[in-house]
């Protein structure tokens, strides 16, 4: 809470000087920019219902509030049925809201009280001074934040309730109380109220007028501004390391990257990044890229940019991902540079896909991926975090019947699932800031990432919900590609598997519990921060922190024996790298071998839009 100032009148609040009272607004500006919120917001309404009249809404609105009513309904459910329980439910709220109701009134008496419920410390919806100023909207705010904090309570303590089901239950009450946060509305937030006043309204014209824009990007859904898109162009000022497409096929092209060094490692290295983003995370610009800065070590870096699928795609599945995609590259690289092994790194569910090709090729006794690195990978889904709130048999069935009908999966519903793991970090603060302040978001080249988002093939998409989220079939042995039963203990190769703290895709919990999984020699290393900016962390920033050689079945037992070491992981990881095949060769530069260039990195399907 922000200090108060002395009072000289006992009951009377004197100003605060960190809060300056709001200027009266021209009323005949209000008004004429009401009239223009009016046909904005309409404009917005049209943007809405133009693919429902035309019949190309994706639907699954009524399916997902469904799916919200009935998990929630099992909560309220399990308190319902024992009515004692019920009451002390309904009095611990009651007492709390008297409590509150108490401290206000002694607070607009002029008596500092403390918070009967304060904000988190890293919340930022309340950091304007008038949230805690004005006894008002201090009300406000603790009222939201008691009664969000009771809500979730509720959820740990109900009784009888699968722990699918109470996970999932936590995740729509934290969707539902981050929506109705008083902090993202006009009429509860002092902040917005003055921006209003202070603008006459045309903070929300400009809103508005975005949020028809964005409306209608989307296909009728919001597609969330969260940076500046006009700001960024593929090849220019983002995915700029200089290299050679020297491979294509129907699903992936192969980047190979121009030296930099005098010699480089005999062995190259391939990477496998996600299809469900697209491979510049590793490349945004040259301070962040990890790709130019493996180069630099004098790596001959390969990297999949995997298509950017549609229609076509629809019968491409992990078989297909492998073959078309892992195995092509293998090929290419071997023409490309002549040698048959490479060390390789898959990202994300590019790494799940590498893991599976691994264990394809122990089967098959193919021995020319010799270490491989995973970043933030699962290969075990029992822990697998808040994501399997999307997955049961119902759910994955109305994703299938959804994809059936396109051969794909839409890109905005995996931008908008990824968003809704940090609601109040990547969907309310830029409702609140773009459509009610009417400002356009900074240039920042990771949003603007985040939300080029891809297509799912339906085939490649269905098995990857069911073979690992719903049934956990890798680590069982029980996962079957090309008529072969992969079995992750016959992976003998060196492993990296880097996983970060404070991961909500692959929790370190999750990606400790699949190094032991494999049946070689496994390197477990954990990062600081989270799944994005614990693995793009550039040494020369100097931030977060890694720890290494720990032991244990659980995270917190394993780093009780670590070693904690600051900064980033990416040289350790090239060291481990480095010491498993010192030889160098001369550089080898794109093009220049078998493989002719067929365009300049980073090739033509980044640039395919979903």
């Amino acid at each position: 809470m922000a200090d108060r100032p002395a009072r000289e009148t006992p009951g009377q609040q004197a100003p605060d000087p960190e809060t300056p009272a709001p200027d009266m607004p021209d009323f005949e500006r209000l008004s004429q920019n009401a009239s223009r919120l009016v046909e904005e917001a309409t404009k917005a309404t049209i943007a809405y219902l133009k693919p429902i009249q035309d019949g190309q809404a994706t639907g699954g609105m009524a399916d997902e509030v469904g799916e919200i009513v009935k998990t929630l309904g099992h909560v309220a459910e399990s308190w319902m049925i024992d009515p004692a329980r019920s009451i002390e439910a309904q009095k611990t709220l009651a007492t709390g809201f008297i409590d509150l109701w108490s401290s206000t009134l002694r607070k607009m008496q002029g008596e500092e009280v403390d918070p009967v419920a304060p904000p988190e410390p890293r919340d930022n919806r309340f950091k304007d001074p008038e949230w805690s100023a004005n006894p008002v909207f201090d009300f406000l705010k603790q009222a939201y934040l008691f009664t969000s904090r009771w809500a979730e309570d509720m959820v740990d303590r109900a009784e009888g309730v699968d722990e699918h089901t109470r996970q999932k239950a936590r995740f729509y009450v934290r969707q539902i109380s981050s929506a109705v946060s008083p902090s993202n509305f006009v009429a509860t937030n002092p902040e917005l109220l003055r921006e209003t006043f202070k603008e006459n309204g045309e903070n929300l014209v400009r809103g508005m007028a975005m949020l028809a824009e964005d409306i209608e990007a989307g296909g009728g859904e919001l597609k969330l501004r969260q940076s500046d898109p006009s700001k960024f162009e593929i090849g220019r000022n983002i995915a700029t390391t200089p290299g050679k497409v020297v491979f294509r096929n129907e699903l992936i092209e192969l980047l190979q990257y121009a030296p930099t060094t005098e010699s480089v490692l005999k062995r190259p290295l391939l990477i496998v990044p996600p299809w469900i983003n697209k491979f510049y995370i590793l490349d945004l610009n040259p301070e962040k890229s990890f790709i130019k800065w493996a180069v630099d070590q004098g790596l001959t870096v390969f990297c999949i940019s995997w298509v950017n699928p549609d229609e076509r795609h629809a019968e491409m599945g992990f078989e297909e991902y492998m073959r078309l995609g892992i195995f092509a590259a293998l090929e290419a690289i071997e023409k490309a540079t002549g040698e048959k092994s490479v060390s390789a790194i898959g990202y994300c569910v590019g790494g799940t896909l590498l893991a599976v090709t691994l264990a394809y090729m122990a089967a098959k006794k193919d021995k020319r991926i010799e270490s491989a690195t995973f970043f933030t990978t699962q290969v075990d889904f029992t822990h697998a975090g808040d994501l399997k709130v999307f997955v049961d048999e119902e759910q994955i069935k109305a994703v299938e019947e959804m994809m059936q009908a396109r051969g794909f999966l839409p890109g905005g519903r995996m931008a908008k699932a990824f968003n809704m793991l940090r609601p109040n970090d990547l969907i309310w603060p830029y409702v609140v800031n773009v459509y009610l302040k009417g400002q356009a978001p900074f240039p920042f080249d990771l949003l603007y990432w985040n939300a080029d988002s891809t297509r799912m093939p339906a085939r490649n998409h269905s098995f990857y919900l069911r073979n690992c989220y719903l049934d956990n079939r890798l680590t069982q042995g029980q996962m079957v590609i090309d008529n072969t039963q992969l079995d992750l203990k016959k992976v003998k190769i060196p492993i990296y598997n880097l996983a970060t703290r404070e991961d909500h895709i692959a929790p370190a919990r999750s990606v400790l519990v699949g190094s032991q999984a494999f049946g070689g020699p496994v390197e477990y290393v954990l990062a600081g921060s989270g799944h994005i900016a614990g693995v793009v962390n550039p040494p020369d920033k100097k931030k977060y922190q890694y720890w290494t050689g720990g032991a244990g079945q659980d995270v917190e037992t394993w780093l009780k024996s670590a070693t904690e070491n600051p900064g980033s992981w990416w040289p350790h990881w090239f060291a481990w790298i480095e010491a498993q095949a010192p030889e160098r060769v001369k550089p080898r530069v794109p093009g220049k071998g078998k493989l002719k260039p067929l365009g300049d990195a980073p090739g033509t399907y980044v640039k395919i839009k979903a």
